[in-house]
């Protein structure tokens, strides 16, 4: 195989969605090198605390494992020949280690427990940013949700007018999305474990290097390396990298639907908000695009197949799996960094998202009435009986469309209604339903 010797730079020149975010640097390369020296380091660490190595060899392989005294570039020239890169990686930790305490490094290891422990290590430090990031959103939606608690707008049902809600039950709604997503990713993240199995998922050769208690060895490992203990060896039981699957699928889905939602109520016919600070065109100067919720659209349409890969990879055969494992790496540090960009970008959009009330209550009023047909049908039934309420209410419909009139201004000229209150019942400010009470209900959640 031949390689370039170009500069590389993943700065993710064709993924807005994430690059140059705090999420890609947790992901790149670097980080997976830090990841995986922090694996190495703990694990000899671990038995030192245990009398299986001298603490001089813990300190001396805790001392040499530092990225900057390793080279990416090289450690990706040799990954093809093992098929990963813990075993360049070790030779040459190893080799800085030095003679005498080099034999200590990797000890009674596999590359697989100190590639998923670095996985997990890695995504536990995206996942930290990925939750202060929705603090932030659910925080901006909060206030939006309070200050719009009354807000009338428009309900569309299939992209069309159907009853009245509020910006406030709306916003209270993506909120409530957003803690969900954080309430699972919550869950993953305090659960994600280490992993130690050695070669065959055993731990055989840490009782021929004097282990007698291989869990105690286990429980401190995940101590040193800052996560959980394992029950079981998962080399091939990969619950934590599809619980990693669903939650940031999950949380992309979930702000994805904040996006769309924005993308709708921002189109120039209908202006109903707005991104604070909206994206240029190249060759439209009068165009303020909503960047932000389009990039939130494009990252909820990636992640479902960066996930399925993941899934498809629960089934790995026998002990160690040839390639289910190995499919991991790419779709998972890509849907961390595409939910660590997406979690910016959302955070970022409802701190600076602008709400147009004049906008909604024009648009209330687009239909010239219709929007509050529902309620007239309700309150009419018993007035005129059904059949006649469903009657007058289809022609009058069928006449502001033709006469271009109010539904309010044709009902005022039937004699049948002249005892009822029209201007109360025709608002369609006054028929939003509980949704002031399911926003605040909404609002109560923490």
């Amino acid at each position: 195989m031949t390689f370039t010797s170009a500069p590389y730079a993943d700065t993710g020149l064709l993924a807005p969605e994430w690059g140059l975010s705090a999420a890609a640097s947790e992901t790149g390369d670097h980080a997976y090198l830090r990841a995986m020296l922090d694996a190495e380091a703990a694990l000899t660490r671990a038995q030192a605390t245990l009398g299986l190595a001298p603490a001089e060899a813990a300190a001396a392989v805790t001392e040499a494992a530092v990225p900057a005294g390793f080279g990416i570039r090289s450690l990706a020239a040799r990954t093809p020949a093992g098929g990963n890169p813990v075993i360049p990686l070790v030779a040459d930790l190893t080799a800085a280690v030095g003679e005498e305490y080099g034999p200590y490094v990797h000890r009674g290891a596999t590359s697989q427990d100190i590639m998923d422990t670095a996985t997990m290590l890695v995504a536990r430090r995206t996942l930290d940013l990925i939750l202060a990031d929705l603090a932030r959103t659910a925080q901006a939606l909060a206030r939006s949700a309070a200050e719009h608690r009354d807000t009338a707008m428009p309900g569309r049902t299939l992209t069309q007018h159907a009853v009245p809600t509020t910006f406030g039950l709306k916003a209270a709604g993506w909120r409530s999305l957003v803690l969900d997503a954080r309430d699972r990713i919550t869950r993953v993240r305090d659960a994600l474990p280490a992993q130690l199995g050695g070669a065959a998922g055993t731990l055989a050769a840490f009782h021929a290097y004097g282990a007698e208690d291989t869990g105690a060895l286990t429980e401190a490992y995940a101590r040193e390396v800052g996560l959980a203990a394992p029950p079981l060896p998962w080399h091939t039981l990969r619950t934590p990298v599809a619980d990693l699957a669903g939650c940031l699928a999950l949380t992309a889905g979930a702000l994805g639907k904040l996006g769309v939602d924005v993308l709708t109520l921002s189109r120039t016919e209908i202006g109903e908000v707005a991104e604070g600070s909206g994206g240029g065109s190249s060759a439209m100067p009068h165009k303020a695009n909503p960047v932000r919720s389009t990039l939130l659209a494009a990252a909820a349409r990636r992640a479902p197949q960066l996930a399925a890969t993941l899934y498809g990879s629960l089934a790995a055969e026998d002990e160690r799996p040839a390639g289910a494992w190995h499919a991991e790496w790419a779709p998972l540090r890509d849907l961390l960094r595409l939910v660590g960009g997406a979690a910016g970008h959302a955070a970022e959009l409802t701190e600076g998202l602008q709400v147009h009330p004049a906008a909604m209550r024009r648009n209330l009023d687009a239909t010239r009435g219709l929007i509050v047909s529902e309620r007239l049908s309700a309150e009419l039934a018993p007035l005129l009986g059904r059949a006649r309420a469903k009657e007058l209410l289809t022609g009058l419909a069928r006449r502001t469309h033709t006469e271009g009139r109010t539904l309010p201004e044709l009902l005022a000229e039937e004699p049948e209604l002249k005892d009822v209150d029209l201007d109360d019942l025709t608002d369609p400010t006054r028929y939003t339903g509980s949704a002031g009470a399911l926003t605040d209900r909404a609002l109560e959640r923490r």
